[in-house]
């Protein structure tokens, strides 16, 4: 048995809805090729909240464990941003309960049959069985990792 939405939530979410936006300035682009020359540097305010978040009240933060979604760039330790709002489409990221478990896999839709597809070929597809409860909690809308400590 599967369904779209669960109730649940991990031991490790995060609500947003309740917490102050985040805001920093920003120096306009930087060139991760070929370097250029300096040009005006100017500094603009970006809420990141705004930004990375559509749905405050259905949107949570939860931290990424294992490397099963390594080639879609989710890596152990990267913080997920998970929209509840959002309509689980094929080929979105998504979490997913499997019978009481959080998961976070590649959502299939075929023929009405789900799959959810790992994004690493050491890790097996989850296919849902007839007599399986598979609930898809949320889709992941962003990945934030950190690049040092």
């Amino acid at each position: 048995m599967s369904s779209i939405l669960s109730e649940v939530l991990p031991e490790n979410a995060i609500p947003v809805g309740m917490s102050p936006a985040l805001a920093f300035e920003i120096a306009q682009t930087v060139r991760a090729g070929f370097p250029s020359p300096a040009e005006d540097i100017g500094a603009k305010r970006i809420d990141l909240a705004a930004r990375l978040i559509k749905h405050p009240q259905a949107t949570f933060l939860i931290r990424a464990r294992g490397d099963s979604m390594r080639e879609a760039g989710i890596f152990d330790g990267d913080v997920l941003v998970v929209d509840k709002a959002v309509t689980p489409r094929n080929g979105h990221v998504v979490i997913a309960v499997v019978e009481g478990d959080f998961v976070c896999k590649t959502l299939s839709m075929r023929a009405g049959r789900m799959k959810l597809k790992a994004a690493n070929p050491g890790f097996p597809d989850i296919v849902p069985k007839d007599s399986q409860t598979v609930e898809i909690w949320g889709v992941v809308t962003y990945s934030i990792k950190a690049l040092a400590a």
